[in-house]
């Protein structure tokens, strides 16, 4: 295996969000057809941790993309395309040898599906000496999700080490639960990991079904319940509301209707929306709103990022002063958790 840890980074990345993870070669019909009656059809990036880098530089946050891809022409044009979205990519090393993972689309009206060609990637390549250099560059936050460490053993054991190191660094981290099944020989496996490395994190984010998938918790105060490690846990229930749980209690902020384009992707934005509200001094509600209008977007999208059609300053007043929600939603009950 060539040398993860030869002169890189090549520099340092003060304060940034740094977003770990493996991006993909992401091949869609561009025409509108199905995949086996499109002529035409376009590659782009795709992954949960540089949509999140995407959507935070978008919003104007210092943002970096870290991974593993193929010295192959894929691999050039992945990093290149997520450069052009302003975030940096620094942190991206081309293995010599290895392959870019590819994964393509097939749109219909009932859903999209999805065929990956992952197996064997760069990105299951990732490991300690990985993990060091990431964190030799000095991140001001770091986020992972439930994705990296279903890729291999040594990405887990990245993840891990990853984590243990912004702890020593009191760098904040953040991990999406992303639970992916076909990633994981089962269930039981995933639950076991994913929640490991959840109850070690600072911040968590989790789809109430997914939760329900791993943990069998029905309510986001079950999943809490599950899980009273993070400071901050948040709960994504689908349209219909988000709950975080802090130390200052339990806050709920309901969905706003949206007409559904393409699901995919919506999460990332939500936790771009987050984490940006966090690093400028939001409160927990606000936090949310940015979440579920950054959400918005990507869900009205066939763009997994989507298109934020506003300026970035506007988008944050709005979800601070809360003006799309209705005056009556119950946004923050007062009982306090742990």
């Amino acid at each position: 295996m060539s040398d993860i840890a030869l002169p890189w980074p090549p520099t340092r990345l003060d304060g940034a969000v740094v977003c770990v993870g493996e991006t993909m070669a992401q091949v869609v019909p561009s025409d509108g057809q199905r995949l086996h009656e499109a002529a035409q059809y376009a590659i782009g990036p795709a992954g949960a941790e540089s949509n999140v880098a995407i959507s935070l530089a978008r919003l104007g946050t210092h943002a970096a993309w870290a991974g593993l891809i193929g010295n192959d022409p894929l691999g050039i044009r992945l990093r290149r395309d997520v450069e052009r979205y302003g975030v940096s990519t620094d942190l991206v090393r081309a293995m010599p040898g290895e392959r870019t993972g590819v994964f393509v689309k097939d749109p219909a009206p009932g859903g999209s599906e999805v065929y990956y060609y992952r197996f064997g990637s760069a990105s299951t390549l990732m490991d300690d000496r990985f993990a060091e250099a990431v964190m030799a560059s000095g991140p001001g936050w770091v986020h992972l999700t439930g994705v990296t460490p279903a890729l291999s053993s040594s990405c887990a054991q990245a993840v891990r080490r990853i984590v243990a190191m912004a702890h020593d660094a009191s760098v904040p981290v953040s991990f999406d639960a992303n639970h992916r099944p076909p990633l994981w020989p089962d269930t039981d496996t995933a639950a076991h990991v994913i929640g490991e490395i959840a109850a070690s994190c600072d911040v968590v984010f989790v789809g109430r079904d997914e939760a329900e998938a791993l943990w069998g918790t029905r309510t986001a105060d079950a999943v809490r319940e599950h899980l009273p490690q993070p400071g901050v846990l948040v709960v994504k229930d689908g349209s219909v509301e988000c709950v975080s749980f802090d130390r200052e209690g339990r806050t709920v902020v309901p969905a706003l209707p949206v007409e559904v384009v393409e699901p995919v992707g919506a999460g990332d934005a939500f936790a771009a929306g987050w984490i940006h509200a966090r690093l400028h001094g939001m409160e927990a509600a606000g936090c949310l709103r940015l979440g579920h209008l950054m959400a918005g977007f990507a869900l009205t999208s066939h763009s997994d990022v989507g298109d934020l059609g506003t300026d970035p300053a506007l988008l944050v007043a709005r979800a601070a002063d809360g003006r799309d929600w209705p005056t009556s939603a119950p946004l923050t009950a007062a009982r306090p958790l742990r």
